[in-house]
């Protein structure tokens, strides 16, 4: 029987983005396979407060040291101890989120990468990430056996920044969970509205952690022209609390929006789709991103899309909405208008995305990982 270990630590400690991502994939992996043996390595975490396993053939390795601690071992200090003494033996090591712990000679690798923005949009990123991620992210692609891309702009940007061998990246898209869906229920939208302190204005939805990438500070400029112009909408931004945000609360003020930007914070899962269902639209302007996740569930959940034309996002969205240059601020106001007032346009694009977000699912996803571990395994890759 096979033996493959995974790296589950972003799963466990991240609520959302590669956590998520991470949670979703392996559920449906569990679905999926009944048979191979499945070793769960988790940093940072006591086996006692684990949750059961998401299959019968999965078993927890955890390791009470964090991931700090491992990244100072294995990374900074280069010092080679295998991942095998936590997980047992294995036939193959997949190492979910950028970088690659030593393992034994014979043991075969497989490394995410999930995008490159510390590398493509440098400005974006603290420096002392950035320059970790600089020192180790090459390394480890040059060191595992194959490497996943989240998207072909990935793929893409592997290629020309660490001149990786296309044949070694296979880009694997991820899924949107069935939760995310309308959500008609009036009690509910009530009731989620009220949680977060919206108030009852229409609102535009952004939804990611608080940093420069997601390009927070100019979506804010645009609800400040979209206000002038009579529109009496509100801007609600769902992520959790990042790095070097201060320029976007500088852009409230500096626009006088304090009382139309609702930063609501990292909201519940079980939230989520309601929060899209009760919004006018969905903005994800992004400077880049490795996949997209906002532009599908919104799409699933039956709210139009305004998004970004670089990286990853075209991908994702296809033909399903309107895409601008994210560096655009009068671009990004005039589609959120266009989006608010064109009921048409609206019909329009929210057909198109339920038809596109539902040939994304983690099924197809899964069943692509598991013959990417056969072939690894196999020798075939």
């Amino acid at each position: 029987m096979p033996r493959t270990a995974i790296d589950y630590t972003p799963a466990y400690h991240q609520g959302a983005g590669i956590g998520r991502l991470t949670r979703d994939l392996i559920a449906a992996l569990a679905r999926l396979d009944t048979q191979t043996d499945y070793r769960l390595f988790v940093a940072g975490a006591k086996r006692e407060h684990l949750p059961p396993p998401p299959g019968a053939n999965f078993v927890w390795r955890p390791s009470r040291l964090s991931s700090e601690w491992w990244a100072r071992i294995w990374q900074r200090a280069r010092f080679p101890y295998p991942i095998e003494n936590i997980t047992g033996a294995v036939d193959l090591v997949h190492a979910t989120d950028f970088v690659l712990p030593p393992t034994r000679r014979q043991t075969r690798s497989l490394l995410t990468v999930h995008d490159l923005t510390f590398a493509r949009a440098p400005e974006t990123a603290s420096p002392a990430l950035k320059a970790y991620l600089d020192a180790v992210v090459p390394r480890s692609v040059a060191h595992a056996d194959h490497v996943l891309a989240d998207s072909q702009s990935t793929k893409n940007d592997l290629i020309d920044l660490y001149h990786t061998p296309p044949e070694k990246i296979t880009v694997l898209l991820s899924g949107v969970d069935s939760r995310f869906k309308p959500i008609t229920d009036a009690s509910t939208r009530r009731a989620v509205r009220e949680k977060y302190k919206i108030g009852d204005r229409p609102y535009v939805l952004a939804v990611g952690t608080v940093q420069p990438r997601k390009n927070y500070a100019r979506l804010i400029a645009a609800l400040a022209i979209l206000r002038s112009s009579g529109l009496d909408v509100d801007l609600v931004i769902a992520g959790g609390k990042g790095w070097l945000e201060d320029p976007i609360y500088a852009s409230i003020r500096d626009h006088h929006v304090e009382a139309h930007v609702h930063l609501i914070g990292f909201a519940d899962d079980v939230d989520i789709p309601t929060l899209y269902s009760e919004a006018v639209c969905t903005a994800t302007p992004s400077i880049y991103e490795g996949f997209g996740f906002p532009v599908l569930e919104s799409m699933k959940c039956g709210t139009p899309v305004v998004t970004a034309n670089v990286s990853s996002l075209p991908e994702v969205a296809g033909d399903a909405a309107l895409m601008i240059d994210p560096i655009d601020v009068d671009a990004l106001a005039d589609a959120l208008r266009r989006l608010i007032i064109d009921s048409t346009l609206r019909e329009k694009l929210i057909a198109a995305g339920f038809k596109r977000a539902a040939q994304f699912t983690w099924e197809r996803a899964a069943a692509e990982l598991h013959s990417i571990y056969a072939r690894l395994q196999a020798g075939a890759l």
